[in-house]
C-alpha cells in the first residue's frame, strides 16, 4: 500500500509544474508562488494522513496552493493600500489566463525566460522553479559547484523581485525572441530525465516526459519555427530508444547492444519527417544538426552499419554552432569509429588540458572504452575508475564497475 509519505512524492514528481503555474496567475511573483506551492505539500503530509489522498492530487495541491496565496495577497494588499488588488475581493478564482500559450507551464517557461536576466539565470531558474529540477542536477547540466547553481538561482530571483518583472504572457511577437533560451530549457529538462545524475534509476520519465509535452506544444505555437521542429525530432529519437536502454535486470546497456527491433519506429519515422523539414528550412541550428545525428543512429540497421562519417561530418557542423566541450567529446567519439580510438584519444587530450570538463564523467568513460580497445587496458581501469568516482546514478555506477573489472 502507499504511503502518504509516497504520494506526495509522487504528486511532487508529477504535479509540481502545474500546481506551481496555476499558483502565480494568483500571486505574479514566483517567491510567493513557490512558498505557497510548498505550504500546500506540507499540508497534504497532514491531510492525507487523515483524510486520504485524494483522487486527484493536483487538483486539491493546486486548489489549497492558490488559497494559501489568494489569502496572502489579499493580507499584503489590505497592509499596504498603495497597489491595485490583483484580484477582486470577492473572487474565488482568478481569471483564466488568454493569450498565444495555451498551457500554464509553457506559459510560465516563457515567463521565467525574460530578456532581462542572463541567458544561462533564464535557463537555471525555469529549470528549478518551472520543472522542479533539483539544483544539484542544474548543477550539473552546467559543469559547476552545487553552491555556485544555487547562488546563481537566487540572485536570478532577486533580480526578478528587484527590477518589478511582471508575470506576463508576452505578446505574439516577443515571442521567437525568446525561443531559443526555451528550447534550451527543454533539452536539459529532458536530459535531466534521460539520464538521471544521481539515484537509483538510470531515467526519470516524469522529466522526459514533461520535455516531451512541452515541445510539442511549442510546435504547434511555433509551428513555421525550424529549431522547433529540430529540438522535438531530438526527444522523439531519444524517446524511440526508451524501452531498449538498460536489461530486464535494470543494467545499462551501450547503443551498440540495445535491440533495435524494439525501437518505437513510428516516433522515428516522425523525427524524421521534422529533420528533413528543419534541414530544408534555412540554416541549420544547433538542434536540428543534434537531431540529424540522433536520426542517422536511429535509421542504421545496426551498430557496425551506422554511417560514421556522415555523423562525424555533422558534428564539424555543430561543433561551428556550438563550440561546447561535451560537443567535441561527443565527436571525438566519432571520430574513433572514422579514423580509430588513437585519433580519438589526442582529441581527449586537448579536451583535458582544456579543463572545462574536469568534473565530467563521461571524459574519463570515453578515454577508458578508447583505452581499452587499443589494449592498454591499466591505463584504462585508471580512468574507468576517474569515471567511476564521479558518478552519483547507481545503474551508471554499476555499469562502469563492470567495465572496470574487465579492463
Amino acid at each position: 500500500m502507499t504511503s502518504v509519505a509516497d504520494a506526495v512524492a509522487e504528486a511532487h514528481r508529477r504535479e509540481w509544474a502545474y500546481v506551481l503555474a496555476a499558483t502565480v496567475r494568483v500571486t505574479r511573483d514566483l517567491d510567493e508562488a513557490e512558498e505557497a506551492v510548498q505550504d500546500a505539500y506540507l499540508q497534504a503530509l497532514k491531510r492525507w494522513a487523515s483524510d486520504g489522498v485524494p483522487d486527484r492530487p493536483g487538483a486539491w495541491l493546486t486548489t489549497v496552493a492558490r488559497r494559501t496565496a489568494l489569502n496572502g495577497v489579499r493580507h499584503r494588499e489590505v497592509l499596504r493600500r498603495k497597489l491595485p488588488l490583483l484580484v477582486e475581493p470577492d473572487a474565488a478564482e482568478p481569471p483564466e489566463p488568454t493569450g498565444p500559450i495555451p498551457d500554464d507551464r509553457l506559459r510560465l517557461v516563457f515567463t521565467c525566460c525574460h530578456p532581462a536576466l542572463a541567458q544561462e539565470a533564464q535557463i537555471a531558474l525555469t529549470l528549478r522553479l518551472v520543472c522542479g529540477v533539483a539544483t544539484a542536477d542544474i548543477a550539473h547540466a552546467f559543469l559547476v559547484p552545487e553552491p555556485t547553481m544555487a547562488a546563481r538561482i537566487t540572485r536570478a530571483k532577486k533580480k526578478i523581485a528587484a527590477a518589478r518583472i511582471p508575470y506576463a504572457v508576452p505578446a505574439a511577437e516577443d515571442l521567437p525572441a525568446r525561443v531559443s533560451v526555451v528550447l534550451t530549457v527543454l533539452h536539459l529538462l529532458y536530459s535531466a530525465g534521460h539520464t538521471a545524475a544521481s539515484g537509483d534509476d538510470l531515467v526519470r520519465d516524469e522529466l522526459t516526459g514533461r520535455a516531451l509535452d512541452l515541445a510539442r506544444m511549442l510546435r504547434a505555437l511555433l509551428p513555421a519555427d525550424t529549431e522547433v521542429a529540430g529540438l522535438l525530432a531530438l526527444l522523439l529519437v531519444h524517446q524511440a530508444r526508451r524501452a531498449t536502454r538498460t536489461d530486464d535486470a535494470g543494467r545499462l546497456l551501450r547503443l551498440e547492444d540495445q535491440d533495435r527491433s524494439r525501437w518505437d519506429t513510428t516516433m522515428i519515422a516522425e523525427a524524421d519527417r521534422l529533420v528533413v523539414e528543419a534541414l530544408k528550412g534555412g540554416p541549420p541550428g544547433r538542434f536540428s544538426v543534434q537531431a540529424a545525428i540522433a536520426a542517422l543512429h536511429a535509421q542504421a540497421p545496426s551498430y557496425a552499419e551506422t554511417d560514421w562519417p556522415q555523423i562525424l561530418t555533422l558534428y564539424d557542423v555543430l561543433l561551428r554552432l556550438w563550440p561546447s566541450p561535451v560537443v567535441a567529446l561527443n565527436r571525438a567519439v566519432a571520430l574513433a569509429m572514422v579514423d580509430g580510438p588513437a585519433a580519438a584519444l589526442a582529441e581527449i587530450a586537448r579536451l583535458e588540458d582544456d579543463g572545462r570538463l574536469a568534473g565530467y564523467r563521461y571524459l574519463p568513460a570515453a578515454k577508458a572504452d578508447l583505452l581499452h580497445r587499443l589494449g592498454r587496458d591499466a591505463e584504462a581501469a585508471e580512468a574507468y575508475r576517474a569515471a567511476l568516482a564521479l558518478s552519483d546514478n547507481a545503474v551508471e555506477q554499476e555499469f562502469l564497475a563492470a567495465r572496470l573489472s574487465g579492463a
